[in-house]
């Protein structure tokens, strides 16, 4: 009997092996030629997996034990990435590795990257789960904040739906770590994201415009922003939850807004824990246009923070597009705010200052900020059943003196400069509900506790200081009408 020709023999055991993969659904990355010793580039094999896998109709592309090199990879219909415990995909430090992919959906996101490790494009049904890690080797790009096109993002999803990603780990990200735009149904449970000192920019998770959200128990180190809700072109950002997660940042912990042309609506944060954070625990704003509409926030604790909540509407009036005309004024309302202890706040520098060359901006610390514009006041907020224990260490601030407006400034906790006040500082503001809130000090502080300017609707009730001015003051009002109605 003649013997096959070699090459006919290694047809056969491949098309075996497809055969199997089939079968199964579980399609294997050393199967396709992928080795995982964190040298070879695996590009070209992984993506072969996914494709069969695609054509196959569904199943799961399994990473066993290794390191994996690779650049980007296309995410396709109906595909589960499954990275083993022991599996490691390892981002290529080539930026030629990451081809440009520019989305048919436009965006603000436009002027940043259009690279990224992972990628995918109006598909459904698209996972990555499994205990193993993704790693970005951020720290091997250049470490510096521009041009961000030369720091790919670890993850980038745009218009698509029924998406799920869960326990894996992402860390050395060079850029933001995850973007999903214009995308619904989204599941992101049980993720550790570690971005500290990749590089900048490295928020952790970016929710970009998208609806039905859903985010529990991960946990979050970041460099930027933890978890930040975007609108950067006019899709809402709508049906958001946000539970039990841990965050830590050299920024904001959770924050809503800055990028706000298409609005927020009907966003829940509950039962997260945030720690050394350097600007906000919670920031909430509105400074391009678009509406913030149904913000409920309870049972969060915060320790070693700046700044516990900010809540801005401005207008820097940022178009989506260049050609665009300027957004108008928005809208802020509708925000419920209870069940917050925060400690040790102010005058906090994260463990890595010396790096980032970060330094106290204030002598005293920065309270909870409300603040929107004459004539386009922030509306309908309740905060209630709050404690915070502050830095203190102010002398008194006069309170005839001016606070700027700052309206096309960015927003931030520390915009205006020191306020007048020790525990709330409020202005421009319809119908204001200060509930059963007690803040104490540290340090003496003799600012006011509370100011409050051009209120309209202002409801006080059972509140408790340590602080006080000293004439024994503890709130100044300028402005102000329907005073506990």
């Amino acid at each position: 009997m003649r013997k096959l020709p070699f090459i006919l023999i290694s047809l056969f055991a491949n098309l075996s092996i497809l055969h199997a993969a089939e079968m199964s659904g579980q399609f294997n990355v050393l199967d396709y030629g992928a080795v995982g010793d964190g040298v070879k580039l695996n590009t070209t094999a992984i993506q072969q997996a996914i494709d069969a896998c695609a054509a196959a109709g569904t199943g799961e592309v399994w990473f066993p034990g290794g390191t994996y090199l690779s650049g980007t990879l296309v995410l396709k219909r109906n595909v589960t990435l499954h990275l083993t415990a022991d599996a490691v995909l390892l981002g290529s430090t080539t930026l030629a590795d990451y081809p440009e992919l520019i989305p048919e959906f436009r965006s603000y996101t436009d002027n940043y990257t259009s690279r990224s490790l992972i990628y995918a494009e109006k598909q459904t049904n698209i996972a990555i789960i499994g205990k193993g890690t993704i790693d970005g080797q951020g720290h091997k790009f250049p470490p510096i904040r521009h041009p961000y096109k030369n720091r790919p993002y670890m993850i980038r999803m745009i218009e698509c739906s029924h998406i799920s990603l869960e326990n894996v780990t992402i860390q050395n990200s060079p850029m933001w770590v995850q973007h999903y735009l214009a995308c619904d149904h989204l599941d992101i449970s049980g993720m550790t994201v570690l971005s500290r000192e990749a590089n900048f920019n490295n928020d952790g998770i970016d929710i970009d415009g998208c609806h039905h959200v859903n985010i529990s128990g991960c946990y979050v180190d970041s460099e930027d922003d933890a978890i930040v809700l975007k609108s950067t072109s006019n899709r809402a950002c709508e049906n958001v939850s946000i539970s039990n997660c841990t965050l830590t940042s050299l920024s904001n912990a959770i924050k809503c807004g800055t990028e706000s042309n298409g609005g927020f609506k009907n966003i829940r944060v509950s039962d997260c824990h945030i720690f050394e954070t350097w600007n906000s625990g919670i920031a909430l704003a509105i400074v391009d246009g678009g509406i913030m509409d149904g913000v409920v926030i309870s049972n969060m604790t915060m320790h070693n923070l700046n700044n516990p909540l900010y809540i801005r509407l401005g207008n820097r009036a940022r178009p989506v597009l260049p050609d665009a005309p300027k957004p108008a004024t928005g809208t802020v309302k509708n925000i419920i705010i209870s069940n917050i202890i925060a400690t040790n706040v102010g005058n906090y520098l994260p463990p890595s200052h010396a790096y980032r060359g970060f330094k106290p901006r204030f002598d005293a610390h920065v309270p909870v900020i409300v603040a929107g514009l004459p004539d386009c006041p922030v509306e309908n907020v309740s905060l209630s059943n709050v404690i915070i224990q502050y830095a203190g260490g102010s002398e008194f601030i006069d309170p005839a003196l001016p606070v700027p407006e700052a309206e096309q400034r960015y927003p931030e906790y520390a915009m205006f400069g020191q306020v007048p006040a020790s525990s709330v500082f409020c202005r421009h503001v319809k119908n204001l509900t200060l509930s059963n809130i007690k803040t104490y000090f540290l340090q003496p502080d003799h600012r006011f506790p509370i100011y409050c300017e051009d209120a309209d609707g202002l409801v006080l009730h059972a509140f408790q200081t340590t602080g006080k001015t000293p004439d024994g003051k503890v709130q100044f009002l300028k402005d102000c009408q329907r005073l506990n109605e």
